[in-house]
């Protein structure tokens, strides 16, 4: 029964994931603007963008879209125990 409940949870889990990567891209541009009053994350190949600036909004984009990802995977799979009764993982 906890195969099929892992089975039927990988779609969920996708769209899931597709959601939360979302919703980090939006949270990153945020706090970006918010620090640094600009528009644009800064991109590697930017060449107007110092080092440490790029290096900056790597680090607030990893740990943005990693805490984002455990909150709302946590989220989906609580949701999907209680309507299924089954925990999706280990």
């Amino acid at each position: 029964m906890a195969d099929m409940a892992k089975l039927a949870y990988r779609p969920v889990g996708l769209a899931v994931s597709l959601g939360s990567a979302a919703i980090a891209g939006r949270v990153v541009g945020l706090i970006w603007k918010k620090l640094s009053d600009e528009d644009e994350i800064p991109d590697a190949l930017d060449a107007q963008y110092t080092v440490g600036k790029v290096l900056a909004a790597a680090l607030i984009q990893a740990g943005v879209f990693a805490i984002v990802q455990v909150l709302v995977n946590r989220g989906g799979a609580k949701v999907f125990e209680r309507l299924t009764g089954s925990w999706p993982g280990n």
